[in-house]
């Protein structure tokens, strides 16, 4: 089967200038000298829990909505979200004056919920998964002729999320590994797109292997449950667009359990200050837990790519 049109790296340069006005570039913050068992590989840390509402998902959402047409846009957007693309959503909708809706499944933590509020989202609780609240969320788009932007399979999202890529290449020449984690594959496509030659490795929860289990078969797989707290790497289903990307950029993608995400959510919170939920701090945890065991002199970057408290 062929692969559905892909954006490219002249995408992602181009959603860096669109972008630019309304996202921080995050900082690239040294963590070779802290206390660590892993061993002495250099690390830096891409600190995406310090992006404007979050987590990397306003580049994304920010670039898709901005890339509309204004009329089409404040007609209102719609999206199914566990919490951040959502959030990143309403952002980008406040910008443009347009409404924006925004369904999550039960699942979503209430705090996610009220942020939602906050930034002004028309919050719609259906389903218990996010596909299932995907499911109603198309359904909104159709029958009140909104844009429905997706969390991941867009190519204008891609693109947006791959400026953290570009921030990596520029603040970090030197970089020989930069490690990502996964939910429906957005960031880590458009981050290896940005990369080319830099080795990119995803980390996805062992109680959702979407990805890593649709590379192993050569094909989407949905899976039958989920069983992982990460509530944001957590859709049953990738798509096309984020496996042929990751088929043709990403090195591959290891496992950790949610044991292995705590602790890593723990270790930013003890050794930074820095409060990443479960899914933000997956990159660590994969160092700490031994899932990515880099050389001793690979230069690894690890994106924290959402901020939370949700570590004990």
């Amino acid at each position: 089967m062929d692969d559905p049109p892909l954006p490219t790296l002249e995408d992602v340069r181009a959603a860096a200038a669109r972008v630019a006005p309304h996202v921080r570039r995050t900082p690239l913050l040294p963590a070779t000298a802290l206390r660590r068992p892993l061993g002495g590989a250099p690390l830096r840390l891409k600190l995406e829990c310090l992006q404007v509402t979050g987590s990397f998902k306003a580049r994304g959402a920010v670039n898709r909505v901005l890339a509309l047409d204004p009329a089409v846009a404040r007609r209102g957007v719609v999206t199914a979200s566990g919490g951040n693309h959502g959030t990143a959503l309403a952002y980008a909708a406040r910008l443009v004056g347009a409404p924006a809706v925004v369904f999550v499944p039960t699942s979503a933590p209430a705090g996610k919920r009220d942020a939602l509020a906050r930034w002004g989202a028309d919050v719609v609780v259906a389903g218990d998964v996010w596909d299932d609240a995907q499911a109603a969320a198309l359904e909104r788009a159709e029958r009140d002729g909104l844009t429905y932007v997706h969390p991941f399979a867009d190519p204008d999202v891609v693109a947006g999320q791959g400026t953290l890529g570009l921030e990596v290449g520029a603040d970090a020449p030197d970089a020989d590994t930069v490690l990502v984690a996964v939910g429906g594959g957005g960031l880590i496509g458009g981050v290896a797109l940005a990369l080319p030659g830099v080795r990119v490795v995803g980390v996805e929860p062992a109680g959702a292997p979407t990805l890593h289990d649709s590379l192993a078969a050569g094909a989407l797989v949905t899976l039958p449950r989920i069983t992982t707290a990460a509530g944001s790497l957590a859709p049953r289903r990738s798509a096309p667009l984020n496996l042929a990307l990751a088929r043709r950029h990403v090195e591959r993608v290891v496992l950790v359990d949610d044991d292995a995400l705590r602790a890593g959510a723990r270790w930013l919170w003890e050794e930074l200050g820095v409060g990443a939920e479960l899914g933000g701090a997956a990159a660590v945890a994969a160092l700490l837990a031994g899932a990515y065991a880099p050389a001793d002199d690979e230069r690894v970057v690890a994106v924290v790519c959402g901020a939370g408290t949700d570590h004990p």
